[in-house]
Parts: C-alpha cells; structure tokens; sequence
C-alpha cells in the first residue's frame, strides 16, 4: 500500500430526523434539526478540502448508504467509510489506527464544530510535520473538537468519560503519561445545544441556520436566516 503524507478524517452522523441534533430539537424540531446537521456537515466539508491537508475521508454513522452520504461522496470527491460500532472513543481509535497505517499523519474532526478554520488545519498538519506527536483543538464545554496524530496509542480513547467537561484534562493526563509531545490549537465552540444554535447567528454562521422555523423558534433567532440545504448545495 502506497503510503501518503496526511489523511483527514470527517466524522457525520446520517441526517435522520430525531436523530441528529437531539438536544436542539426543542426549539428547531427534529426535521429542522437534521437540516442544521446536514448543513453544518457541508460547511465542515468544504473547510476541510479547502485546506489542502491532503485526502479527505468521510467516516459515516451508522451506514455510507444514506443518500446524503453518497451525495457528499460524489460532490466532494471524498472517500466514505463506516465508523464501527461502540462509543466515540472507540469508534475515533479504529479510524486513527487505521488511517495512521497508511498515512504519516491523521487528522480527525467531528462536523459540530463550524469555527475551525482552513488555517487551524493548515496549522495542525505543520505542527505534527515538526516533530510534535499529537495535536488537539479544545472544545469551551471541556471536551476537544479536532485531534491529530503522527502515531497511535489506544491509552488516548479508552477509558476516557466522553460526553463530559473533563474529557480534555483526561486527554492531557493520558498525553503526559505517554510523554508525548503536543501543540494545542485554540479552544473553540460546538453546536449542541438551543444557546449554540444562538451564536451561530452572532458569529456570523447564520446562514446555516434552516429557514421555516416556527413561529416560537422565529422569536429566538432574531435574524433572517437562509435555507441551509440550498445555500449548501
């Protein structure tokens, strides 16, 4: 197998209504709630092949047959994969252990995350091709929202409380314990709950916010907002 430099690895859940987006389906509604994931999915997608890291790999869940998965693979040229089975540490381990098989470096980010940018790619493949063993963006809710390898140690995922704020102190602890040298990147936020939904309109990312709300979701975004599947395509 040819050996590359940097593989980035996207992880998406398939845009099912009461799936995606659970915890804001109270002010957009579970078909709502879906587009927003749809559209926050494009947006990630676009910055991450606009970066030019190298190779873009979307790892879906729970199937690359949902439509929009095959749509995404098509229009961004970009390879699908399953993400296996088991909670989120296990399921980003086997995509990083595998991808680090072929590639020097792996980048791996989730899609909740609109305000990475193309320049903390850029930043994080330059860091890791210095010499640093890993790099990881930090999440305001105390997880992290992008991580990166030159190698692979299963210590980093397993055991690890994910889905709460001390998801990146155990992080570091496990980065000093493996006395492995690391670069943060800056902390930055992700769409999870009905506030985030909020900011997304404050720090500019309204556009992704669907049109059609109801009339007591309207009264909590303030601002006109266009049809994120439309605007996406």
């Amino acid at each position: 197998m040819k050996r590359t430099e940097c593989h980035f690895i996207l992880f998406a859940k398939a845009p099912i209504p009461g799936e995606a987006k659970t915890r804001l389906a109270p002010s957009l509604g579970p078909a709502r709630g879906a587009a927003l994931h749809e559209a926050l999915v494009l947006h990630c997608l676009k910055t991450a092949v606009a970066s030019d890291v190298g190779p873009v790999e979307l790892w879906c869940a729970p199937s690359v047959e949902h439509p929009f998965f095959r749509r995404c693979g098509r229009e961004f040229s970009v390879q699908l994969h399953h993400q296996v089975d088991g909670d989120v540490g296990r399921r980003m381990a086997h995509a990083l252990r595998e991808t680090l098989r072929a590639s020097s470096y792996a980048l791996l980010m989730g899609t909740d995350c609109p305000s990475v940018t193309e320049d903390d790619l850029r930043e994080g493949i330059s860091v890791l091709r210095a010499g640093a063993d890993a790099i990881i963006s930090p999440a305001e809710d105390g997880g992290y929202v992008l991580i990166g390898l030159r190698r692979y140690a299963p210590e980093l995922f397993a055991g690890i409380s994910w889905g709460t704020e001390s998801v990146m102190e155990e992080t570091r602890i496990r980065l000093r314990e493996l006395r492995w040298r690391w670069h943060e990147l800056p902390t930055r936020w992700d769409v999870d709950r009905p506030e985030d939904a909020e900011r997304l309109i404050r720090d500019g990312y309204g556009y992704l916010i669907p049109s059609g709300l109801d009339p007591r979701s309207r009264a909590m975004f303030a601002s006109p907002v266009k049809d994120c599947i439309r605007e996406g395509d």
